[in-house]
């Protein structure tokens, strides 16, 4: 049974206000009152009053970086995000649509990729998408790939098999139909490892999008899917699962009770960050031969990631491929929070709260930039003349 609901926690607020402090909306956009007035301040008024909801609450971007912060352990994020679904009276439009199914826009897109990334990245386009569905023409849309990494996978399942260890991949929307490549290079990753892959016989999207763009209850269907395939695929081995992505494998291990309210306890601790579980690999002595690569990089922490305690993990294995240099930005927020920062209103807040960042990689100007989170990794280029890859990018290019 799940007790563990985000409106049980609000009372064990202390008011201290370091949410606030380290909240990288409240410093970017004066219209945003904080976490702590947004969060368990507001929750007091609500549960008195429904019209006592303050509508500043969607400037919110669900980065977690509040509940890293606060002393009282208080999910301050996962209050104002029911918030807005139970309060706001919002009802999401065609652009929010767009936005948040991703499948069904992945699924359709791969097929005549090369028309759709022309089609997108032509400025004419950008600006109607930006008058008529309020994405911002600013942006570059992510591009689609010709073919999905599942598809690629069918013919590599066989060999795949014959490993005689195993893992899961939950491969995630991005891996999937914008860059299958980064899922090859993490096969080849393991299979240097003598480790074999396997995907979910299904999954959907993790949820993310969803909950972003108001469609919560179609999220909680996902992810009682999404649970299910998990059970059919780990319960009765010892493979455990593992993410590229740090936001969805947050949300599969954290977001699903907490926010969801969705049961996954039978495999919640079989979900693991891919860095994490590599590293522990590398501990034990199962490492890849690696060649020198001889690149200055720069990595920065997906608020996520952060959230999950699982830098650490990333950080070592860079560290541990010969020949690079690292160096820990001292990242907050890139700005663009998945979805958040493509919409046209949010364009300035996002990249004002990215702007640190952004000054702090053009200073340094490194040979790559890293990332564990495919958004990021987005904002990152968008708003920089360097290139951002994941870790696991890395990782390949050195294998021997």
């Amino acid at each position: 049974m799940l007790l563990d609901h985000a409106n049980q926690t609000f009372d064990q607020c202390i008011k201290c206000t370091v949410c606030t402090a380290y909240c990288p909306v409240a410093k970017a956009n004066p219209a945003y009152p904080g976490p702590k007035q947004a969060g368990p301040d507001g929750e007091r008024l609500r549960i008195k009053s429904p019209e006592l909801f303050d509508s500043a609450l969607k400037y919110c971007t669900n980065c977690k970086r509040c509940e890293v912060a606060c002393p009282s352990g208080v999910r301050i994020g996962d209050i104002i995000a029911k918030a807005k679904h139970k309060y706001s009276g919002f009802k999401p439009g065609i652009r929010e649509f767009v936005l948040s199914h991703t499948d069904l826009m992945g699924g359709m897109s791969t097929l005549m990729a090369p028309v759709v990334n022309f089609t997108t990245g032509l400025k004419p386009m950008k600006l109607v998408l930006d008058k008529a569905l309020g994405v911002s023409s600013h942006r570059d849309l992510p591009k689609y790939s010709q073919g999905t990494f599942r598809g690629w996978y069918k013919k590599q399942k066989a060999s795949q098999a014959q490993y005689e260890r195993q893992i899961a991949y939950f491969h995630g929307c991005y891996v999937n139909y914008n860059h299958p490549q980064l899922g090859k290079e993490l096969v080849q990753v393991l299979n240097a490892m003598n480790i074999g892959m396997q995907l979910l016989e299904r999954e959907k999207c993790c949820g993310v999008p969803l909950i972003a763009n108001g469609f919560m209850d179609k999220a909680k269907q996902q992810a009682a899917f999404n649970i299910k395939q998990l059970e059919n695929t780990l319960l009765g081995n010892e493979m455990p699962l593992l993410a590229t992505s740090s936001t969805c494998g947050f949300t599969l291990r954290d977001e699903y009770p907490h926010l969801l309210e969705q049961d996954n306890h039978k495999v919640r601790d079989r979900i693991s960050l891919v860095t994490r579980f590599l590293w522990n690999e590398f501990y034990k002595g199962n490492k890849p031969a690696m060649k020198p690569l001889d690149l200055h990089i720069a990595y920065h922490t997906p608020c996520h990631m952060e959230k999950m305690g699982g830098v650490i993990y990333t950080l070592e294995l860079l560290r541990a491929i010969p020949g690079v240099k690292v160096t820990v930005l001292e990242s907050q927020c890139c700005g663009i929070a998945g979805t958040y920062g493509f919409k046209s209103e949010n364009y300035e807040t996002s990249q004002a709260i990215g702007e640190g960042l952004f000054d702090q990689i053009n200073r340094l100007k490194p040979d790559l930039v890293i990332t564990d989170c495919e958004t990021c990794k987005w904002q990152i280029e968008m708003s920089t003349a360097f290139r951002c890859e994941h870790p696991i990018h890395l990782l390949a290019q050195a294998l021997a």
